[in-house]
């Protein structure tokens, strides 16, 4: 396992439309160290998580994931190293059955036998998915907890070292989000949740990096920022419930 699985040079990146999205990010982040990503819609956190896998290139500055430059060349072994888990679970599960969403990612890595099906078991047994009970059935039918966690374990599947999460417990209900903050915390890799759930980021991430208009503002300890209503404020977002102080 590489001492910093992400590191972050100097990066910047404009839309074709003169938006920029991105301006001077430096950042680097230890092997199975939980980061939370905050900041206001349009802060950037979308852009910089699609540069992690390379779906986004780096226009200016470099990214190193594990050993590799994020360019062209190193796009596949990138994206075994590092999972991505979208917002929005349908984004991610389109196969007939959840055993085939599972097996999607580990199958375009080339696995196949028996070695896939372990593969496939593992990712379910991560996310306490029962294979008996869930691997023939349609994502379709299933509640939103079930198709995240689904979309989890097709990513875990591919033995990814890096997890990166977009809002990860957006459309769930409590029960499912403290299955989903279990989960995580149960996982044993290195993860950059981006997340407008500051309460889960408490919970989470020892460490929290603030964007806003492209910038990081802030980046150090969850508990410092989320005590500090007036910088949260500042930079639009609210504090979490466990800070609200009565008035």
């Amino acid at each position: 396992m590489h001492h910093n699985p992400i590191l972050i040079d100097n990066l910047s990146y404009t839309y074709p439309d003169g938006t920029q999205a991105l301006r001077g990010i430096n950042l680097s982040i230890h092997a199975n160290e939980r980061v939370a990503l905050i900041g206001a819609n349009g802060s950037g956190k979308s852009t910089l998580q699609l540069h992690l896998n390379g779906i986004i290139l780096p226009q200016e500055g470099e990214i190193k994931i594990g050993q590799w430059l994020v360019n062209p060349e190193n796009l596949r072994n990138i994206r075994n190293f590092v999972g991505l888990v979208f917002q929005n679970p349908d984004d991610q599960l389109f196969m007939p059955t959840v055993w085939e969403d599972v097996a999607f990612g580990p199958m375009n890595q080339g696995l196949r036998g028996d070695e896939l099906t372990q593969r496939v078991l593992q990712g379910m047994a991560a996310v306490s998915i029962d294979p008996e009970r869930y691997s023939k059935r349609n994502t379709e039918n299933l509640s939103g907890g079930e198709k995240k966690r689904i979309a989890i374990a097709g990513v875990l599947a591919m033995n990814p070292q890096v997890l990166v999460f977009d809002e990860p417990s957006a459309q769930l209900d409590p029960r499912s989000r403290r299955q989903l903050i279990d989960l995580l915390q149960s996982l044993a890799l290195t993860q950059l949740i981006a997340t407008h759930d500051l309460d889960m980021a408490l919970e989470l991430c020892d460490r929290t990096v603030v964007l806003s208009q492209g910038k990081v503002v802030f980046d150090g300890k969850t508990e410092q920022v989320m005590s500090d209503r007036d910088f949260l404020l500042q930079h639009a977002l609210e504090s979490p419930l466990s800070y609200s102080r009565p008035y």
